[in-house]
């Protein structure tokens, strides 16, 4: 198997030129954070995720969770490495100080969870998800709940998990059938639960479980949902853990991928109701849900960022290897590494451009979250805010995507070999593909994308993004072939995403079946552009560090020959995606049902 390393040069690129960590740094409390305090904070990240997590991807695929007379066990050292994760402080990374967190961005938490992610996906769902809950209960907690639950959670103590779905209801929440019962100062709460994440392990002494359920009077629909903290076992006001509550892990899903993770069916109430306490108010449980929804799907799109890493460098590391057939380029007899051969170094440059791309713009969008949350100004938090509210559906649907063309590619890349999983590369493929189903589908993502983030405002903050695309200073590509030719690329595609929007917005108002239909590809088109934006700026960037002879030479000029490859063989994909999105709804719900 290839060691997997932390691409720290580009991750600390990518924040520091591209994200605006300055901007992060201004901001109340980030006045200890500098530039080499990141670079030691993600080199050591980088040795955890290599020398910990890595080594047990593969073993924890092979192996997988196994529920056995009821009681979950995760694969051989999973316990011990997340002893070693807590221990070593990298849970509370973005946690308020006031709960034992250590208060750094959430662009630093970014940088991090993309290691995790690309080191052992299936890891890292536990602490992601443990992540949302702190969240919730940070923003929405009485007093009481906080000091109860948020100290361990913070921690890392005590893992976190997220109860939404049901087998009836899928995506569609207001169909939950969950109950609660008011009993006293708690609520006892029951019904059954499925794709719970970590539902159930043996890694930590407690799980906290947030629960959405129904009261009996509570009224219909999504208005009538309300939010619950279940744990595993009681915890006193004291902060010490009694018996067990009444629930438990009834089966394990046997899933395509991310096969180490717990994804359980949780039962809760068979004997009388699991003790819950209210999260905030009665029936505004979604609205509370929503809360931690933009850093959950933040989190899923690095998903994406992370396997796509972890594709690229199995597959360049075997194209430099493999030898296999003659350079057509010269006369040669000898056989040559297939990295020579033009067709595979387009794969490996689509996955590299893919990769760098989607992974400045999560850490674009989590540099705004940071904005958002901590700016001083009101003013400048709601624009911060638009913004990620804009991106986010982006993030996370295109870099899910570009997480399953990029291991799709390093299948391909593999041949035969790619095939086989004793090459470990069908793992990542496999694993790939959930980031685009859940917490939210893609189709999902691309329905709230047209139907509220862009329509909200009347489409000026996605209008005024635009523009900020379009005013990127091109002064350095005057005399210069490779950003001549970025420009041009970037310049037809910003305009494919102007006319888009027009349209889109349009049809919302006159035909909402028409704007539905181009919602998936509009999604992809905005995924595409901000990527090929985010990938002009680095390659100006780099121009500009060659020029004045500082940095290393050798990645710079990487990173302006990755940026040429994305306006050539990426950014052309805007035409037609904007075609497709424009194309209105008439073809596809011409045919009748039964058709199909």
């Amino acid at each position: 198997m290839t060691v997997f390393f932390a691409p720290l040069d580009d991750m600390y690129f990518a924040a520091v030129r591209l994200a605006g960590f300055s901007d992060i740094t201004a901001l109340p409390g980030g006045e200890e954070l500098t530039e080499e305090l990141l670079k030691t904070i993600l080199e050591e990240g980088g040795k955890f995720a290599a020398g910990v997590l890595a080594p047990l991807n593969r073993a924890g695929d092979l192996q997988r969770s196994r529920l056995v007379q009821g009681v979950v066990h995760t694969p051989d050292g999973w316990s011990d490495a997340y002893r070693a994760f807590v221990d070593g402080g990298w849970n509370a990374v973005p946690f308020g100080t006031e709960h034992g967190g250590q208060g750094l961005p959430w662009l630093v938490a970014t940088a991090l969870q993309e290691m995790w992610h690309a080191s052992n996906m299936a890891y890292a769902l536990c602490p992601m998800l443990t992540q949302a809950v702190v969240e919730a209960l940070s923003h929405h907690g009485s007093p009481e709940v906080k000091a109860r639950f948020l100290p361990k959670l913070v921690s890392g103590e005590w893992t976190g998990t997220m109860n939404l779905t049901e087998s009836q209801a899928g995506s569609d929440l207001a169909a939950i059938r969950t109950r609660a019962v008011r009993e006293g100062d708690h609520y006892r709460i029951s019904g059954q639960k499925i794709f719970i994440t970590y539902g159930d392990h043996e890694m930590t002494e407690n799980i906290i479980h947030l629960v959405l359920a129904r009261l009996p009077d509570a009224p219909a629909g999504v208005k009538g949902i309300s939010l619950f903290v279940v744990p595993k076992y009681l915890v006193g006001k004291d902060g010490k853990i009694g018996e067990r509550n009444d629930l438990r892990c009834v089966s394990l899903e046997h899933k395509m991928g991310i096969h180490a993770s717990p994804t359980a069916v949780m039962s809760y109430g068979e004997n009388g109701g699991a003790y819950g306490l209210l999260v905030g108010e009665e029936n505004k449980g979604l609205q509370y849900m929503f809360t931690t929804m933009n850093n959950a799907r933040l989190a899923v799109g690095l998903e994406g960022v992370g396997v796509a890493e972890r594709a690229l460098q199995k597959a360049a590391s075997f194209a430099r290897e493999r030898v296999q057939g003659r350079d057509a380029t010269t006369d040669s007899p000898l056989p040559v590494t297939i990295i020579h051969h033009p067709d595979v170094r387009r794969m490996l440059l689509t996955m590299r451009c893919l990769t760098e791309a989607s992974r400045a713009l999560a850490y674009f969008a989590a540099a705004k979250l940071d904005i958002a949350k901590r700016h001083p100004d009101l003013t400048e938090q709601m624009r911060a805010r638009s913004i990620v509210d804009l991106l986010i559906p982006v993030v996370k649907g295109w870099g899910s995507e570009v997480g399953s063309e990029v291991a799709s590619l390093g299948v391909q890349v593999h041949g035969g070999m790619g095939y086989i999983e004793e090459t470990g590369v069908a793992q990542f493929m496999r694993d790939a593909k959930i980031a685009e189903i859940y917490e939210g589908t893609n189709g999902i993502q691309a329905n709230d994308l047209i139907g509220r983030k862009l329509t909200r405002d009347g489409g000026e903050t996605a209008r005024s993004f635009i523009s900020e695309m379009q005013s990127l200073d091109w002064k350095p590509a005057s005399s210069n072939e490779n950003l001549t030719r970025l420009r041009t690329a970037l310049t037809s595609g910003i305009a494919a995403l102007n006319e888009a929007t027009d349209w889109i917005l349009a049809r919302t108002v006159e035909s909402r079946s028409d704007a539905a239909s181009g919602a998936m590809n509009y999604l992809r088109l905005w995924g595409t552009v901000t990527g090929g934006w985010l990938m002009a700026k680095s390659a100006l960037e780099a121009t500009s560090d060659l020029r004045r002879e500082v940095g290393n030479p050798k990645f710079l000029k990487a990173k302006v020959l990755t940026a040429r490859f994305y306006g050539e063989h990426i950014l052309p994909r805007a035409e037609g995606l904007k075609a497709a999105a424009t194309a209105g709804a008439g073809t596809l719900m011409a045919m009748d049902n039964d058709a199909f």
